[in-house]
């Protein structure tokens, strides 16, 4: 049955791309999920170690040394979620460096979309990776004024 009887529509889009390179994990035991006051969005993640504790942010990245309960979970706060909207880069495994934007992010994986200047007609590629987000994903570098911004 075509897609418009169906009722839903094309999107043009790539399929997810699932590099090699990159393999699924889960969230370690031990650690534990920290919400926002209020509205009980995931801010990170405490991970213990030592005698104290890790913050660790949505993407599965340190954000803190070890300190106790509650500094990680006040640095989780102070962080928020905003920073996950910045633009990223993402090097692929044949070393091209990819301009970015995170679609989704959460214990299962991270995906990302090569990023579509705001067009909704564009076509973009979509990344899958593991969580905790590889080295391979980096706030962005270049001038985002620039499309070709990663080029001097």
């Amino acid at each position: 049955m075509p897609a418009a009887e169906r009722g839903s529509t094309r999107r043009n889009r790539a399929a997810v791309r699932r590099p090699g390179a990159y393999r699924a994990r889960m969230i370690p035991d031990g650690w534990s999920e920290h919400r926002r006051p209020g509205d009980r969005e995931v801010l990170g993640y405490l991970r213990p170690e030592g005698d104290g504790f890790v913050a660790v942010d949505r993407l599965g990245r340190a954000v803190t040394g070890v300190v106790d309960w509650v500094e990680a979970e006040e640095e989780l706060e102070q962080r928020g979620l905003g920073w996950l909207a910045d633009l990223w880069q993402l090097t692929d495994p044949d070393g091209a460096v990819v301009r970015v934007r995170l679609v989704e992010v959460g214990p299962e994986r991270v995906v990302v979309k090569s990023d579509d200047f705001g067009a909704v007609d564009v076509q973009v590629r979509l990344y899958e990776l593991p969580f905790p987000a590889p080295a391979a994903l980096q706030p962005f570098a270049g001038d985002p004024g620039r499309i070709d911004g990663l080029t001097p």
